[in-house]
């Protein structure tokens, strides 16, 4: 049970052998066969010089040599247990020592330290004879002190517990003499000592007892019989009396191994030689085969070189006589490449971190194959183009290690195939399959499908409306991949992103907060961070770009003439004015953008149908003949503005105009109520009378009137057209477009002015208009500059007042260039821009 440190061995080869970094000794204990299974062998803790924290941190383990392990290591104690109860005989049979060699391996640094258990014999065999009996045949002329080896017991056990000595039963022919062999076995002889008389005694009985040496000791016995014999006087002699023969394993059976002879000079059956076995184990018997005729030795069993390397077989020759002879045959058996080498694999580190550094092992193997010499060298090698590497350690030992950095996004898993071949004829190659699983690290940032995302939001929005996903992908797994996503800290217009948008933080949805309007905000900008589970997060972020789309929720906006219900303002047109004379211009914005922006104008009541008309495109309003006496005084018209949205809003001004004879006073003072018009408004009935009345008389005066209603609207719609396509305002002077995506608003107004050619005065007094002067900057801008208000708080009956005093002013001036006899000659022309300003758009705005 204890350890003998006396016997202890220190091999020198293995300690040359053993690479710098591992300590390679040799540790001899005994152990005494046939204990029960947990009996105690030893304790390695002291010879290993190591103490029971180090062995468990280190992952000691026992690894035996052989397919079946014998032993455990309790790494809380360091002690040597027994596996299962050990039978030395069944193990090791008749081998003179014993020994079970295993191997204890720490690991952090690798250490790998044999151990050899010796396993003690016990006396727990008895001695046998092959036979209860034997014959034995002796002439009864046999000279004195002639000597005949019996038959050797068997005894499994060895040492001293193997047959020590051999007793005969009292005899008065015969003596036993026990001779020791080299090996130290026992072997009996019957040693004639008086002669042999057939006639007195036929046949001797004598009892032959084998004894161990153990404690208690043990006793076998057997009966020889002795038949005396005739005189036979010639024994058989062998040819050779040693035979040596070297045979390969696994050699078939029946396969002849020796032939052995031997002859005798007798005749008849004192001639005739039978062969047999002589004092062989057990194991001779089933592996060979002997003629008893012929003397041919054959293979019966398997030849198997890991079990038996030689045999030595005793083969004995008789004639009919009883006389006998001997020979030995030695049998070498060679060694043959039939054994695979086995892969066991000792320790695996499964899941590995995908962040684990080079060099990290990953498993421990070791190799083994039970042939010799090179049938026994092996070599190891794993698949190419893996992260990983074989390196060779001590005793057969291979680290796999890690090679490279591991990435589990291309590679989860790995089902490494470990080959290990022999050097042998033919080479025998095995295999061992290591599946290695990667486990995740949080080495991944989320990533969005797209650099940027722009989405669009229809403005007027119900609060909650979905705008629109953003996604982010994540390469790890379970808790590493998983996503949360939430808006970072801006601003828009002074106020917090948040108060716009919100965001689930679980599927990436994007919601409005509130309702937009595209005409306060057209666009806006918020920054989205998705960020993973893992330890530390991982996050990354994109800018989502919303557009705010415009509706048509704005109905145009009337800025000339003022529609702010109070009386409107007069506009004066000459009665002298000719076809295509620009009376006003009806200006209207909208607030909307695009194709929800653009205006158009059109003439929807007028006290004379025919008299004026609108500009579709930029509300001038003309006439479209010449001015005759029977038209009214005061004029209105009703202007409908229209935008091309979906559905269309629209809007309507209303204009009086005062068609007058010139701008003297006379006219002037009676512009509010001629008493012409008055009876003219009064006799309107008697007005209709006389119309019919002349429709009835004058049928040609009918067909004029039809001829020239008909010529009116083609002219009419020939104005329209050209209108449309150039605008002209003046016929030196295009009209000046504004850009249909910055507002419908134009940026100039011209008109023309006829002056008398004589005046006293030669500069041109220019009225002062009764709708607030603009000015519109120039398209590259986007701001708005601000102007005087004064001019937008002028109410209408102001307004008016105003026009009545510059018109006697223009009266009186004309009078007087009258009086001087010129006439307006010349037709000059002068034109003047009435810009449309910005402050009455802020006004609307």
């Amino acid at each position: 049970m204890q350890k003998s440190h006396l016997n202890r061995q220190v091999w020198a080869f293995p300690l040359y052998f053993c690479l710098a970094v591992v300590v390679c000794e040799s540790f001899h204990y005994s152990v005494p066969e046939e204990k029960k299974s947990g009996s105690l062998v030893a304790n390695v803790l002291k010879d290993l010089k190591v103490d029971v924290k180090e062995l468990v941190n280190r992952r000691a383990r026992l690894v035996s040599e052989g397919t079946k392990q014998y032993f455990q290591l309790d790494p809380h104690s360091g002690n040597v247990l027994l596996q299962d109860r050990i039978d030395r005989e069944a193990l090791c049979g008749q081998k003179d020592t014993c020994v079970l060699v295993s191997e204890i391996v720490l690991e952090n640094p690798l250490q790998v330290h044999r151990i050899e258990v010796e396993i003690e014999d016990v006396n727990d065999n008895s001695p046998q004879f092959s036979k209860k009996e034997f014959l034995v045949k002796i002439p009864e002329q046999t000279p004195l002190n002639t000597r005949f080896p019996l038959e050797k017991a068997q005894d499994r056990d060895k040492g001293e517990n193997a047959v020590q000595n051999y007793t005969l039963s009292p005899s008065d022919h015969f003596r036993l003499s026990v001779q020791s062999h080299s090996d130290g076995s026992k072997i009996a002889e019957l040693v004639l000592e008086k002669q042999l008389d057939r006639e007195e005694n036929a046949q001797l009985f004598l009892t032959l007892s084998a004894v161990d040496g153990g404690t208690p000791k043990r006793t076998g016995t057997t009966n020889i019989i002795i038949d005396v014999l005739d005189a036979n006087d010639n024994l058989p002699q062998f040819y050779q009396s040693l035979y040596k023969v070297k045979l390969t394993e696994n050699t078939p059976r029946g396969t002849l191994v020796a032939k052995v002879e031997a002859t005798d000079r007798d005749l008849g059956s004192y001639g005739d030689i039978m062969y047999s076995f002589s004092q062989v184990p057990e194991n001779v018997l089933k592996t060979f085969n002997l003629n008893k005729h012929t003397g041919e030795l054959t293979v019966a069993g398997p030849i198997d070189y890991e079990e038996e390397q030689s045999y030595e077989i005793n083969i004995q020759a008789t004639d009919g006589g009883g006389l006998s002879d001997y020979c030995k045959v030695i049998v070498e058996v060679e060694d043959r490449n039939d054994n695979a080498p086995e892969v066991t694999l000792t320790s695996l580190t499964s899941p590995l971190p995908e962040d684990s550094p080079p060099d990290t092992v990953v498993a421990l193997l070791r190799v083994t194959d039970r042939d010799v010499g090179e049938n026994g060298r092996t070599a190891c090698t794993i698949e190419a183009n893996l992260p990983f590497v074989l390196k060779t350690s001590v005793n057969n030992y291979y680290q796999l290690v890690t090679q490279q950095l591991l990435d589990r996004e291309k590679a989860s898993e790995y089902n490494i195939t470990v080959t290990a071949t022999d050097k042998g004829s033919p080479r025998l190659t095995s295999r061992q399959i290591i599946h290695v699983q990667i486990s995740d690290v949080n080495d991944n940032a989320p990533a969005f499908e797209k650099s940027t995302y722009e989405m669009q939001l229809q403005e007027n929005n119900i609060p909650g409306l979905l705008i629109g996903l953003v996604q982010a992908k994540d390469l790890d797994m379970e808790q590493n991949a998983k996503v949360t996503y939430s808006l970072l800290p801006g601003k828009v217009r002074d106020q917090p992103v948040s108060s716009y948008v919100s965001i689930n933080s679980e599927t990436g949805n994007l919601y409005a907060i509130r309702s937009l309007d595209y005409e306060q905000i057209k666009d806006f900008q918020v920054t989205v961070r998705a960020v993973d589970s893992g330890s530390p997060p991982l996050s990354s972020k994109v800018v989502v770009q919303v557009v705010v789309m415009d509706e048509n929720d704005n109905a145009p906006f009337i800025l000339y003439p003022l529609q702010n219900g109070t009386s409107p303002s007069n506009d004066l047109v000459p009665r002298e004015a000719e076809a295509g004379y620009l009376v006003t211009k009806v200006v209207a914005v909208d607030r909307d953008s695009g194709q929800n922006s653009w205006l158009s104008y059109e003439l929807l009541k007028a006290t004379e149908p025919g008299l004026f008309s609108v500009g579709a495109q930029n509300g001038e309003v003309k006439t479209v003949r010449p001015i005759n006496k029977r038209d009214n005084f005061k004029q209105k018209l009703i202007i409908g503005v229209r935008d091309n949205g979906h559905p269309p809003q629209s809007t309507s001004a209303t204009l009086s105009i005062l068609l007058v004879d010139g701008f003297s006073d006379p006219y002037m003072k009676s512009v509010d109520v001629p008493k012409d018009e008055m009876v003219q408004e009064e006799d309107r009935n008697l007005t209709m009378y006389l119309v019919i009345c002349l429709a009835v008389i004058s049928v040609i005066f009918l067909v004029s009137m039809v001829g020239f209603v008909a010529i009116k609207i083609q002219k009419r719609r020939k104005l329209i057209a050209s209108s449309a396509l150039n605008f002209p305002v003046g016929p030196n002077f295009p009209e000046n477009y504004g850009d249909a995506g910055s507002g419908s608003l134009s940026r100039a107004y011209n008109y023309e002015v006829c002056l008398a050619g004589g005046s006293l005065n030669s500069e041109f007094r220019f009225l002062r208009p009764l709708f607030p002067v603009f000015s519109v900057e120039p398209a590259q801008s986007q701001g708005v500059q601000g102007v005087s208000s004064g001019s937008q708080d002028l109410s209408s009956h102001q307004a008016e007042n105003q026009l009545v005093n510059q018109a006697r002013g223009a009266v009186s001036e004309d009078a007087a260039a009258r009086a001087g006899g010129p006439s307006c000659a010349g037709n000059q022309a002068i034109t003047a821009n009435a810009n449309i300003g910005q402050n009455d758009w802020l006004a609307y705005q």
